[in-house]
C-alpha cells in the first residue's frame, strides 16, 4: 500500500462518521445481551511497528499497542462490561524473545499495568506464571494488583508471563497442595476430583468465564489463550493489528456477539 493511500484510509470516512455510527449500533444493542467478560489478543504489534516506524526499534510497536489497550480499557468501561483480560506477553514470548527485545518490552507492560492501576477506576489483576518475570518486575505487578484491590470497578485482568499450559500446571499443582494440607492422599483426591474444584485455583478465579474473545492481526487460532475458561467463549476476528485497531471494530464486536445464538455445548 503506498503512503498516498495510507493516509487517505487514515482521514476517510471523518472520524465524526464513524462516531455516529458507533453510536447509532450501541444505541440498538440491548445491554443485557452485552458479554460478561471480554478478552483480547492483542496481536499485530511488531508488524504494526515495521508498517508504520520503519528504521525504529520494535518497541515503538509495543508503545503503540499500549496506548491503544488503554483505550479498550476505557471502551468497554464506556460499555458497562464487569470483567476484561488482556494478554499482553506469552511465556512463549518471554522464552524466545531476546533481551533487546523483551527488555523494552517488559518495560512497556510494567508502566501499562502501573497506569492502569494509578487510575483507581479499575480493579487491576496481574495474572500469569509472574515467577518467570525478573524480580523487579514481578513485585511491582503485584503491588499495582494490591494497590486496587477494593476498587469497585471493572475487573481488568493483564496476562502477564501466561500460557494456558502453564496455568493449568499451577491450578493442579495449587489444589493438590491444599488437599495435601487438609491431609487428603493422593487416592482421595484423584477419586474425588470435580471440575470445580480445578476451576477454583485457576488464576482468573471467582470470575465469569469469557464470553467474548477477540483477535486482531487476521491471526485465527488460540494460541493457548485461556484454554480452560473458553470453553464456551465466542470467537471475533479482525484483520487489523492492534494499534490500528478501532472503537468502531469494537462496536462491531459487541453487535456479532450480541447477534448470536448461543448453544453452551447443547
Amino acid at each position: 500500500m503506498s503512503g498516498v493511500q495510507r493516509l487517505i484510509d487514515r482521514v476517510w470516512p471523518p472520524r465524526w462518521l464513524y462516531a455516529s455510527y458507533e453510536r447509532q449500533v450501541l444505541r440498538h444493542l440491548d445491554t443485557a445481551s452485552l458479554p460478561r467478560h471480554i478478552a483480547v489478543l492483542a496481536d499485530g504489534n511488531r508488524r504494526w511497528a515495521r508498517m508504520n516506524a520503519p528504521g525504529q526499534p520494535l518497541v515503538a510497536g509495543y508503545r503503540a499497542g499500549a496506548a491503544k489497550l488503554e483505550e479498550f480499557v476505557e471502551w468497554c468501561d464506556e460499555a458497562r462490561i464487569p470483567v476484561i483480560t488482556l494478554w499482553v506477553l506469552s511465556t512463549d514470548n518471554l522464552s524466545r524473545a531476546g533481551d533487546d527485545e523483551l527488555v523494552p518490552l517488559l518495560d512497556v507492560i510494567e508502566k501499562l499495568v502501573s497506569r492502569l492501576a494509578a487510575t483507581k477506576r479499575w480493579r487491576v489483576q496481574a495474572v500469569g506464571a509472574l515467577d518467570l518475570l525478573p524480580g523487579g518486575m514481578a513485585e511491582a505487578l503485584l503491588a499495582a494488583s494490591e494497590s486496587t484491590a477494593d476498587v469497585d470497578g471493572m475487573h481488568v485482568n493483564v496476562a502477564v508471563a501466561y500460557g494456558g499450559r502453564h496455568e493449568l500446571r499451577d491450578a493442579v499443582r495449587s489444589l493438590l497442595a491444599a488437599r495435601a494440607a487438609e491431609g487428603a492422599t493422593l487416592d482421595e483426591v484423584a477419586g474425588n476430583l470435580e471440575i470445580d474444584e480445578i476451576s477454583a485455583h485457576l488464576y482468573t478465579k471467582g470470575q465469569p468465564d469469557p464470553d467474548l474473545i477477540i483477535r486482531t492481526s487476521g491471526e485465527q487460532r488460540l494460541s493457548g489463550f485461556l484454554l480452560w475458561q473458553s470453553a464456551h467463549s465466542e470467537y471475533y476476528f479482525c484483520e487489523a493489528l492492534w494499534p490500528d485497531f478501532r472503537r468502531v471494530d469494537f462496536v462491531r464486536a459487541l453487535r456479532s456477539y450480541a447477534q448470536r445464538e448461543r448453544r453452551f455445548g447443547r
